[in-house]
C-alpha cells in the first residue's frame, strides 16, 4: 500500500510534469536559460526564503515533539544564516547587491504563496505545516535530481543549482518530512487527509507559477503596475 506523501505525489503528477517541462526549468538544466530570467528568479526567490523561515518557526512552535522543535530551529538557523548568505553570493556574481535585494518588491505570486505559506502554519497543526513545505522541499529534489541525471551543464551557477538541491542534505531533509508526515497522518480521516491533500495541492500548484512568474518576469498585470 502506498504512503500518503506517496499517493499525493501521484495525484498531483500532472502537475509536476508540467514543472519538469517549463522552459525555466528545462533552460537551467541544458544552461541556455537567459541571465535575466534567472536574476528575477534569485531576487524574488531571496523574499521568499524570507517567510520559508518563519515557516520554520512557526513549525518548530506548533511541534510536539522536543526532537521535530530542534530540528526546525536547525532549519530555520541553516537558511537565515546559510543559504541566505549563499543566495547573497550567487548574487553578488551577477552584480546584485546585498542592499539591491533587500530593496526587491514581491511579484503578486511571491506575495500569493508565502501568505499561503504562512496563513496555513498559524492556521494548522503540524500536519498542515508539513502538507505545505513538501512539494517545496521534495519538489526541487526531485527537480534537480532528474536535471542531474539528464546530464550537468556548463554555465557555473546553473551546474550549482542543481547539485545544491540534488546533495543530499536536501535530499534528506525532503525525506524527513515524507516519513514524518506519513507517520502523522497514520490514524487520521479521510476526510482530513484531503484536507491536507488540498494543502499539498495549492503549494504544488504555487511552484509551478514561481517558475513561470520568473520565465515571464512579470511582477503583477501590467493595467495594475505602479
Amino acid at each position: 500500500m502506498s504512503s500518503f506523501s506517496e499517493e499525493i505525489r501521484t495525484k498531483t503528477n500532472s502537475i509536476w510534469t508540467a514543472i519538469f517541462e517549463h522552459p525555466f526549468v528545462r533552460g537551467i538544466g541544458k544552461g541556455i536559460l537567459d541571465t535575466d530570467k534567472f536574476e528575477f528568479y534569485l531576487k524574488q526567490d531571496y523574499i521568499y526564503l524570507i517567510d520559508f523561515s518563519r515557516v520554520f518557526a512557526l513549525a518548530s512552535a506548533k511541534a510536539r515533539q522536543l526532537a521535530d522543535m530542534g530540528y526546525f530551529a536547525t532549519l530555520l538557523n541553516a537558511t537565515l544564516n546559510m543559504e541566505m548568505d549563499l543566495h547573497r553570493r550567487t548574487c553578488a556574481d551577477f552584480g546584485i547587491s546585498a542592499e539591491e535585494l533587500e530593496k526587491t518588491k514581491p511579484g503578486m505570486t511571491t506575495i500569493s504563496y508565502t501568505n499561503f505559506l504562512v496563513k496555513t502554519c498559524y492556521e494548522e497543526t503540524l500536519q498542515g505545516i508539513l502538507s505545505v513545505l513538501l512539494p517545496c522541499a521534495a519538489g526541487y529534489v526531485e527537480i534537480a535530481q532528474k536535471l542531474k541525471k539528464a546530464g550537468l551543464p556548463d554555465q557555473k551557477h546553473y551546474r550549482d543549482w542543481i547539485e545544491t538541491y540534488s546533495s543530499k542534505d536536501f535530499a534528506d531533509f525532503a525525506d524527513w518530512l515524507k516519513i514524518h508526515l506519513d507517520q502523522l497522518l497514520l490514524s487520521s480521516s479521510d476526510e482530513d487527509k484531503e484536507h491536507w491533500f488540498q494543502l499539498y495541492l495549492n503549494s504544488s500548484r504555487f511552484e509551478y507559477m514561481f517558475f513561470d512568474m520568473s520565465w515571464n518576469m512579470k511582477f503583477w498585470p501590467k493595467e495594475i503596475s505602479i
